[in-house]
């Protein structure tokens, strides 16, 4: 989960979750009118934003309920129009705008999750570009009994799953900072986040330390097998040859990156990272900015957080968001770059993003420059974990334990 171990907060929204659920209920799933992404069309990728963030707004329609502290979304890809969702317990269920939240999962694995503590559990998924003729199911989550932060492939074809372990990576110590998300990118391979193995102010080190897959972002090919492995390591990955760094990292200097995604138009990796307590920050990578390092945990944001993890030499990507930490929120929770095109005209080229905490929707967009502008665009529902994409595009929300599924829309005020 996103947050940090911040029990005060954890426990003043859990009391008010209940609440909560009945202000924002809204319609039901087969009440509400036509979500996003419910018509023919397909995602816009060349049409400029039209309205200045400052004139952007955003608002939510819920859909569905009855989730179980949900963690990713993802769309199926199979041509159904349906979204996986994934709920940290173990199950990843279906969800359709015609038809709703189906009852039986689409894979259940509770009885292999370490669903411990408040950030272990079923933490993301993805399926294969192939998942209508491969029905492979990519999926990271903590463990039993180790707590190891576990990448599977899952063939659901037929009467039984099969599951195929990929990789792993010890988490015993701490129960938090396991990341967890995973994305095709547009290269086709897999790319999977792991946090920096837990506790505060990286006491392994990791987020600087190529030797270890904590604290960075990942990238496979899982389509083919290499040397008794379920995946390969594609050749051009920054570290491939280095005999002082893992081969399978692709970006490194993260302490928590709950949520990435990619632009669907240039391919860009836009990267939420959970600060310590001064920042949370949003990084911006194009597809070629492989071995970026994004500073933890020298840094923090746009500070110095920790002087002996500074080393001479390094270069680090400065973030092109942030925001305080207990000012404007606790955890940063990663969107989407707006893509649909229901509210091109709107919001096209717009990366949202929120915070566990506050729910601000804030609202970031690359300039032709290559400079970065942000503003608030108003408050999604309490405690939105994660965001997803359908098919077409259009954007998603889920919250924690509320347990809620939102379409998300945008005007202009």
């Amino acid at each position: 989960m996103p947050q940090r171990s911040r029990m005060s907060w954890l426990a003043l929204l859990s009391a008010a979750a209940a609440t909560a659920a009945l202000s924002v209920a809204g319609p039901t799933a087969a009440s509400a009118g036509p979500a996003p992404g419910s018509g023919s069309g397909s995602a816009d990728t060349s049409r400029p934003a039209a309205v200045p963030l400052d004139q952007l707004t955003v608002t939510t329609t819920l859909v569905a309920s009855g989730l179980q502290r949900p963690t990713a979304i993802a769309p199926a890809g199979d041509g159904s129009g349906r979204l996986f969702v994934t709920e940290k317990p173990g199950r990843v269920r279906a969800y359709h705008p015609s038809t709703g939240l189906a009852a039986t999962p689409v894979l259940d694995i509770t009885d292999r999750v370490d669903n411990s503590g408040n950030e272990r559990g079923l933490l993301g998924i993805a399926t294969s570009p192939r998942f209508a003729t491969d029905h492979a199911l990519y999926a990271a989550y903590t463990a039993l009994p180790s707590s190891a932060v576990t990448l599977s492939r899952f063939i659901l074809g037929g009467s039984t799953v099969r599951e195929e372990v990929l990789l792993t990576q010890e988490h015993a110590t701490y129960d938090n900072h396991n990341g967890g998300q995973l994305a095709f990118g547009a290269d086709g391979y897999l790319y999977w986040a792991i946090g920096d193995g837990g506790g505060a102010g990286d006491p392994f080190d990791s987020g600087q330390n190529l030797n270890t897959l904590l604290g960075k972002i990942l990238r496979l090919d899982v389509q083919r097998r290499c040397g008794g492995r379920g995946y390969c390591v594609p050749s051009d990955n920054p570290f491939v040859g280095n005999a002082k760094a893992r081969p399978e990292i692709w970006t490194y200097g993260v302490r928590n990156p709950w949520r990435f995604s990619f632009d669907a138009k240039d391919g860009s990796l836009w990267i939420a990272d959970v600060g310590q307590g001064a920042y949370e920050e949003v990084d911006h990578l194009s597809r070629t900015q492989g071995g970026a390092n994004l500073g933890w945990s020298c840094r923090e944001g746009p500070a110095q957080f920790d002087a002996n993890q500074c080393f001479s030499g390094s270069r680090y990507v400065e973030p092109v968001f942030a925001y305080q930490t207990s000012v404007d929120g606790c955890a940063v929770v990663g969107g989407f770059v707006y893509r649909g095109a229901r509210f091109a005209d709107l919001a096209g080229g717009t990366y949202v993003a929120t915070d566990y905490c506050s729910n601000t929707a804030w609202a970031v967009r690359a300039n032709a420059d290559g400079t970065h502008q942000s503003a608030r665009i108003g408050e999604f529902p309490i405690q939105p974990t994660t965001f997803g994409v359908d098919a077409a595009g259009e954007l998603y929300l889920a919250n924690d334990l509320p347990g809620q599924l939102y379409a998300v829309s945008f005007a202009k005020r």
